[in-house]
């Protein structure tokens, strides 16, 4: 409106409007040519009225949008001053009261409105008015609609760019309106069979038609008027100067709004639907009005005189007849077309070349020696084709929907925007994702909805979008140029995977953890494939080989923690981070019997397996008849399901669980395991009796042909059943009762045969042959068994005494140790039974203290507090306290490039051979470079050779160094050595001395950080050191989160 502006199109540019005001108005609707009597007692409402060149409007008040009543300006015939404030507004049908806040507001009204009504009796007549009486509006569509909220119908019309209300026929010919919409800033949407909605940022007026049909044709006369108002005429007039465009090139209509501008032909709407039923690569349709960007001067050009210019006509000839414009020139300079013609600036042929680029080559006519040649581009995708669509949703979509909830539509993939209209002939689309709103896809499983084969778009707005099709060709297809679209090119190694998931995700990884990344992520089976940023290369995570998977649903964070690596990764979208949490914990659990579907440690053995096995050598060894005796039932029954859901999250305890429960889950595991331990294949194989001297190298075959998880897992089975009959004085398993309980067990058979039974006594029986077991990992094995049997007794678990932050009466704590338990469930247990609460940044830990020798070191968070117990001397204890200087050490890890170090230090030695006490030298500086192996020591920086050198697995290092040695300064560490391949081993103390505390931390982070990085297995079971982040409590399963990440970051 031009409230308080003057108007051009005016006959008189000086004419000023009143401001729109606060104005008391009557109206007597039955009144008509007849003014009304002033006299007559009326009731005044209180409306904001607006006069422009077109209406006098009024609403309900200045802040809305459409009116209560419009009166086009010219059909008023009269304006009259009634006196006290009132003035009348009179047209031909009928007469409007008005009254203003003030005489000299009301008489302003009059002098302008009068002087519109002479301009228009004078010489206004020639002016095209949209609402003047005896020549209404040239609808496109009219008629009765039922408005939402409304008892009775409105009569619709819809003329131009807008939509015009009215309460009845009578009033669209008296030209008397209620309001008018003006359709660019409107959409339209099918809402049920009958309704649709007309939406605007203002409103959304709810409409009902008298049928099906009828809304189908509304819905296209609106979509038409939206396209009307967006449209611009500059380029059509253009295009249509030259008498040739001027007609559609397909079936001769007037004034074509359409372009194919590959073809260089115009062509009208409904020929535009059939070129686009031809796809983008054949025929490029463009709108003459609306999709100005498209239209530079010399495409322009190229469609005005394409019959003019013989170059241009000669070139597209050419292209027709199967010319490829993407052919190489055979120069190094203008390989190709286009570029031969930018080089000799002919830009109305580069223009057309340009846009042919994705053409397809003639395929019918093309005969003799000459193949047809595709051209394929990588950018920009381009395709098209019906597929069915649900209505999008807010929520995940979890619930089966039916056919009759999906509608077919026409969907194109062009120029980076996805786009899905009613039909094929439609030109306005019902709805469109650009390729940058499109955060995941989701394919789902077969049948899972009334059509076969379905995927879900989710976009950054919170929405996903279902579509499906019978096709499954045409699915893989769409799944396929949708993905391309939006997955950038330097993951695009990731199309090429057969995913259920893919999108891009937020991350933190490392020590990196102040602001999240951007990565893209595919998730593939039982795996989640990812390029993160600043890495070149795909990842992959064995999702079942995680060691830890939660979700911190308050922080929205899922945690996948794997060996030397945990990754967090974060959904600022709940939408589709729901969708990926379901996915990836149901991918990362087990999916079947077999046992290569089971959920895996590091080196490919079932949980299930690696748990039970942990169990039986902690606490069960010693049970006489392990194995041979059944557990109770129901107990077993229950244990399996609990692995079955997650193995990951069960945990064995001493307390809780009975050896013979858990020995027999593990039997019924292998039992119903769906193709065995052995295969099926090669189970007859492995039965067939081999010579006696080539009875090693046959089970090294056959071992070698066994799939990747069945190998490893009979590797450590049979290591468990070799400790357990090494131990049979105590238990009364020998080899022989082991085979008759594990041969049917792990070939599945009856018993009857004891062939099975003799496979399972030679495999253990040979084991260090048929496995080629290093005899000296071998025994330290055995060696800590035996420690862990000798410390459990027969008085049940190891009574130690753990002090709380430091040693005094007060803060003792009596703690029954089993031999299962870690430093972290230690920390855990000390903590719960002193309700400490964990605050942020709160480091706690446990210590090994050595008072005699002045020294202390944090225990790694899974190393084992048994064999330390049993280590410590008479003078050493265990304390639970926080690790004051973690922050300093996690900022110089997370600064670090590598995990070396190298500088000067001040070295002492001391020196023992077991049963001596010499004490050897004084303080010297000496040049020090500590990598992954070893720990160097050389006389100054400038040696070539070593003095000294240390393998890293065999150091052992404390903080602190003995007063009485009097080191040069207070920033020291003590390292113990301790040599295990001589007959006689050998113990070396030697002393670290730094400049500061600053120094000293770094040292003492590198040496830890090496070390927890190149741990080996410390057991048969796998129970490897490793970088794992505990982000649950394993004692009371309540998820210490704090306290243990703190041991986390300390291990890294």
């Amino acid at each position: 409106s031009g409230s308080g502006d003057s108007s051009d199109d005016y006959e008189d540019p000086d004419q000023v409007f009143p401001k729109p005001q606060a104005v008391n108005v009557a109206e007597d609707p039955d009144q008509m040519a007849p003014p009304l009597n002033p006299a007559l007692s009326l009731y005044y409402q209180r409306r904001w009225v607006k006069l422009d060149v077109d209406y006098l409007r009024y609403f309900d008040n200045d802040k809305e949008v459409y009116s209560k009543r419009i009166i086009p300006t010219a059909a008023i015939t009269g304006v009259t001053n009634v006196g006290e404030q009132k003035f009348e507004v009179v047209t031909s049908n009928r007469t409007f009261l008005f009254k203003a806040e003030s005489d000299s507001e009301r008489n302003e009204w009059v002098a302008v409105l009068q002087s519109f009504t002479r301009g228009h009796q004078e010489g206004s007549r020639e002016m095209t008015s949209f609402l003047t009486p005896g020549s209404p509006l040239t609808p496109e569509q009219q008629g009765y609609l039922e408005l939402r909220g409304l008892r009775s119908k409105l009569y619709t019309v819809v003329s131009g760019d807008k939509v015009f209300l009215y309460k009845n026929m009578e009033d669209y010919r008296l030209g008397i309106g209620i309001t008018s919409i003006d359709m660019n800033v409107g959409n339209v949407k099918d809402t049920d069979r009958r309704s649709f909605d007309l939406t605007t940022p203002y409103r959304i007026f709810s409409f009902l038609a008298d049928s099906e049909q009828h809304k189908e044709q509304w819905v296209e006369a609106m979509r038409d008027a939206i396209g009307e108002a967006l449209s611009n005429s500059e380029v059509a007039n253009q295009i249509w100067a030259e008498p040739s465009n001027g007609c559609c090139a397909d079936c001769g209509v007037a004034k074509p709004e359409w372009a194919a501008i590959n073809l260089c032909v115009v062509v009208c709407k409904r020929c535009a639907g059939e070129h686009r039923g031809l796809g983008p690569s054949i025929s490029k349709v463009r709108s003459l009005k609306m999709d100005r960007k498209v239209w530079t001067e010399e495409l322009i050009q190229a469609l005005c005189i394409n019959v003019q210019c013989s170059d241009v006509l000669e070139t597209l000839c050419l292209v027709f007849c199967g010319a490829d414009v993407n052919c190489s020139t055979g120069q190094a300079d203008c390989p190709s077309p286009l570029s031969l013609a930018l080089t000799h600036n002919q830009k109305l042929q580069a223009e057309f070349l340009s846009h042919n680029l994705n053409t397809e080559l003639p395929r019918s006519e093309v005969t003799g020696v000459m193949e047809p040649q595709h051209y394929s581009p990588q950018h920009p995708v381009t395709h098209n084709g019906f597929l069915f669509k649900t209505a999008s949703m807010v929520r995940p979509i979890t619930e089966r929907k039916a056919r009759e909830e999906f509608s077919r539509r026409w969907c194109m993939l062009n120029d980076g925007n996805f786009s899905y209209y009613e039909s094929d002939k439609t030109s306005t689309p019902n709805g469109a994702l650009k390729s940058t709103e499109i955060v995941c896809l989701s394919v789902n499983t077969p049948e899972r909805h009334g059509y076969d084969h379905t995927f879900e778009l989710y976009s950054d707005s919170e929405r996903v979008y279902l579509f499906g099709t019978d096709d499954q060709d045409s699915h893989k297809e769409w799944v396929k140029s949708i993905t391309k679209m939006f997955i950038p090119s330097n993951a695009e190694a990731l199309l090429r995977l057969s995913f259920e998931r893919i999108g891009r995700l937020k991350y933190k990884d490392g020590l990196n953890l102040q602001s999240p990344r951007v990565g893209w992520f595919a998730l593939v089976g039982s795996s989640l494939h990812a390029y993160l940023e600043d890495s070149e290369e795909e990842e992959e995570i064995h999702l079942r080989k995680l060691q830890e998977l939660s979700i911190q649903q308050e922080n929205e964070v899922l945690v996948l923690v794997e060996r030397g690596r945990t990754l967090y990764i974060e959904g600022d979208r709940k939408l589709d981070f729901q969708g990926w949490c379901v996915g990836i914990q149901k991918a990362a659990g087990s999916a079947g019997d077999s046992l290569s579907q089971q959920q895996l440690t590091e080196t490919d053995i079932p949980v299930i397996v690696d748990r039970c096995i942990d169990y039986i050598t902690q606490c069960g060894l010693t049970s006489e008849g392990i194995y041979r005796k059944s557990g109770v039932n129901s107990r077993v029954a229950a244990l399996c399901e609990a692995f079955r859901r997650d193995a990951r999250s069960v945990r064995l305890k001493e307390e809780e669980h009975q050896v013979d429960d858990v020995s027999n889950t593990l039997k019924r595991f292998f039992r119903e395991s769906g193709e065995g331990l052995f295969t099926i294949q090669a189970a007859s194989a492995w039965l067939s009796t081999p010579e006696e001297s080539k009875k090693i190298s046959q089970y090294q075959l056959l071992l070698s042909r066994l799939p990747r998880v069945n190998k490893a897992t009979l590797r450590a089975l049979v290591n468990h059943l070799y400790c357990v009959q090494r131990f049979a004085e105590l238990n009364q398993m020998n080899l022989h009762n082991l085979a008759i309980v594990f041969g049917p067990t792990l070939f599945q058979s009856d018993g009857k045969d004891y062939t099975a039974g003799r496979v399972v006594e030679e495999l253990i029986e040979h084991y260090t042959d048929v496995f080629e077991v290093d005899e000296q990992q071998l025994k330290r094995q055995l060696d800590e068994i035996t420690a862990i049997i000798k410390a459990s007794g027969s008085a049940g678990d190891f009574i130690c005494t753990v002090y709380l932050e430091e040693k005094k009466e007060t803060a003792e704590q009596h703690v029954k140790i089993p031999g299962s338990m870690t430093a972290a469930e230690l920390t855990c247990e000390i903590l719960d039974r002193r309700k400490i609460q964990v605050r942020e940044k709160d480091y706690w830990s446990c210590w090994e203290v050595s008072q005699k020798e002045e020294i202390e070191r944090p225990l790694h968070h899974l190393e084992r507090v048994l064999p330390i117990l049993h280590s410590l001397g008479t003078d050493s204890h265990l304390l639970v306290k926080k690790h004051l200087a973690m922050e300093a050490i996690l900022v110089y890890l997370a600064s670090k490039v590598d995990v070396s170090k190298h500088g000067m230090v001040k070295f002492r030695e001391e020196r023992s051979i077991l049963g001596l006490g010499l004490n050897t030298g004084s303080f010297h500086d000496r040049y020090f470079i500590l990598n992954t192996v070893s720990l160097r020591m050389y006389k100054e920086v400038r040696s070539n050779r070593p003095e000294r050198e240390w393998q890293v697995k065999n150091l052992r290092v404390y903080l602190g160094i003995k007063k009485k040695l009097r080191p040069p300064t207070c920033w020291g560490l003590t390292v113990i050595y301790k040599s295990e391949k001589q007959e006689k081993p050998e113990k070396q103390q030697w002393y670290l001395c730094c400049d500061t505390q600053t120094e000293m931390r770094e040292w003492f982070s590198t040496f830890l950080t090496i070390q927890v990085r190149g741990h080996n297995t410390v057991c048969h079971t796998g129970h490897y050191d490793s970088l794992v982040i505990m982000i649950h409590c394993s004692v009371c399963n309540t998820g210490h989160y704090d306290s243990l990440v703190i041991m986390i970051h300390w291990s890294l």
